[in-house]
């Protein structure tokens, strides 16, 4: 993402990158390591994203956004708005009523956290993103303070009666995210990848 985003000039086409990691907490720029509990055997990796501390894993949907936000006519809080709302347009559609709580970007479900956002701008770029628990082991979570949240409680589609297969989701919130790139658009954009 780092390398992309340096190499990209004014032409370089906007990517969406979608994958899964290996377990792995991550720590953004700023984050307080007060808030990584018992990492146990988890690998703690630094990154240059915002936010504080997190976990991947399999069975979770990673999507990095690879915007030129310039170009796209997008501001960082109308491509946090464009991630989350791509989430809860995402889950609606499987009947599950998700939404955004002010000052703590993510997507929720009740009192519980269904996905994360945290993003980098640099040379007018975004890339890191958006992670949505879709069918893992939650128990990771419980050895951090998910987001600086002391306990928050965090939960995942297949719990909700969503699909249980991360390619599944990603075949609805990659279109749902292009539509909300779009839509907060402040002129006409590019058609996204």
């Amino acid at each position: 993402m780092q390398d992309f985003t340096d190499r990209r000039g004014p032409a370089t086409e906007d990517e969406i990158w979608v994958l899964e990691h290996e377990p792995v907490f991550t720590l953004g720029m700023n984050a307080d390591p007060a808030h990584l509990l018992a990492p146990g055997d988890i690998p703690v990796v630094k990154v240059d994203r915002g936010g504080q501390v997190t976990y991947h894993g399999p069975g979770q949907l990673v999507v990095y956004p690879l915007v030129d936000l310039r170009r796209a006519g997008l501001g960082v809080r109308d491509l946090v708005t464009a991630l989350e709302q791509a989430v809860i347009a995402t889950v609606a559609g499987w009947g599950i009523m998700a939404a955004t709580r002010p000052g703590a970007p993510g997507v929720y479900v009740a009192e519980a956290k269904l996905a994360s956002v945290g993003i980098r701008v640099r040379r007018g770029a975004s890339y890191h993103g958006l992670s949505v628990n879709v069918d893992m082991d939650l128990g990771p979570f419980g050895r951090i303070n998910p987001c600086g949240h002391e306990g928050l409680a965090m939960t995942q589609v297949a719990a909700l009666g969503g699909p249980r297969e991360v390619g599944a989701v990603a075949g609805v919130l990659v279109p749902e995210l292009r539509r909300s790139l779009e839509a907060h658009a402040h002129e006409s954009p590019r058609p996204f990848p």
